[in-house]
């Protein structure tokens, strides 16, 4: 572990730490009444952890330069910068299992404080997870979990439930037929059991529908031309649908390049994308599926520096960071704004929220 000498939080960066704070507390709406504790350290800048090393924090991800990921490294650098921390983002940019494994090592090997790993492979974390956790350096999954592997908690999206909602809105748009299911890489562990999920839902209803299995790539480019050749080889699809968001906004752009809604053919996935936002809008895709992944950067951070400040007696705690359709009716927001936790833009502000909340 590292043993740089602790310092004040609150240093050359504390006007920033002390603004964070206080758009914490404005967006929250929470009074100086109800966290007394927070509201003054908004005001005065003193914060309410005592001292501590300046840790470092290590995220190893499978597809470092993945739009997907960019609200969550902001989440990371956001959470880092409240609470006195740095970061840094490694890992593969190809979904290469052996990349990931010898960052985890690099990591390991230059006394990281934290690690955080998407656990995208059935074993191949095992070993560096147990031998960090050895060295004193505890572990989280973050996007990506397995079972066997001893990390101590995950933070992300219920993966294969996931993939139940995904299948049961399936259901409920198409009768019978073929319908293509794009996965960007198949069998890992991010992606695979969303898949999976939507088979099961699938088969429960006992319609005729068949789910065709259809690697689109890991590279964005790759999977716009993979969707779009399959669908010009079966073009008597009644769906198209993804379960990673590169292959998603891919089916909203070959449904608006060929007509294809206005055929009867259905569409949607997961995650919020900009171009995935505006084939929504534009009436290509049906919906698609958030999975805030902003949070899962932000809560790891959380999780890790309770960790080491609490000397292992809290932090660790599965989070699941939520599932939530979003479809024509509910997409409005998200094109008008424009923010850090959608990843679309690199300024921290207050977006103030207007009007009812939820179903009245």
């Amino acid at each position: 572990m590292a043993t740089e000498k602790p310092r004040r939080v609150f240093g050359p960066g504390q006007e920033s730490r002390r603004n964070l704070i206080k758009t914490a507390l404005a967006g929250a709406a929470m009074s100086a009444t109800a966290l007394p504790g927070l509201a003054q350290a908004a005001e005065t800048g003193q914060f309410p952890f005592v001292d501590h090393p300046k840790w470092r924090f290590v995220f190893v991800n499978h597809v470092t330069t993945n739009p997907f990921f960019v609200p969550t490294q902001y989440g990371i650098e956001d959470a880092c910068r409240l609470l006195g921390c740095t970061y840094q983002w490694t890992g593969s940019q190809n979904s290469i299992a052996t990349e990931m494994v010898n960052s985890m090592n690099a990591a390991i090997a230059s006394h990281a404080d934290a690690i955080a790993v998407c656990l995208v492979d059935p074993h191949a974390f095992n070993d560096p997870t147990d031998r960090a956790l050895q060295a004193g350096i505890p572990v989280f999954s973050y996007n990506a979990d397995v079972s066997g592997n001893h990390r101590l908690a995950y933070i992300g999206q219920d993966l294969y439930n996931a993939g139940m909602a995904l299948g049961e809105h399936i259901v409920s748009l198409v009768e019978s037929g073929d319908v293509a299911g794009f996965i960007a890489t198949p069998g890992q562990l991010n992606i695979q059991p969303r898949l999976d999920g939507a088979r099961d839902a699938i088969k429960k209803s006992g319609k005729k529908i068949t789910l065709h299995e259809v690697s689109s790539g890991a590279k964005v480019n790759e999977e716009f031309s993979a969707v779009e050749a399959f669908y010009l080889g079966h073009p008597n699809l009644k769906g198209m649908f993804a379960v990673d968001a590169g292959s998603t906004e891919a089916v909203g752009a070959t449904m608006r390049k060929h007509g294809l809604a206005k055929k009867g053919v259905k569409a949607g996935g997961f995650d919020m994308l900009p171009g995935t936002l505006k084939e929504i809008h534009e009436g290509n895709l049906d919906f698609t599926i958030d999975q805030q992944p902003y949070l899962q950067g932000f809560y790891t951070v959380l999780e890790m520096f309770l960790y080491m400040m609490s000397g292992g007696l809290t932090g660790p705690s599965d989070i699941n960071t939520g599932l939530k359709f979003v479809t024509a009716s509910s997409v409005g927001p998200y094109l008008n704004t424009t923010s850090r936790f959608e990843g679309n833009a690199k300024d921290q502000k207050l977006i103030a929220r207007k009007g009812p909340i939820g179903a009245v």
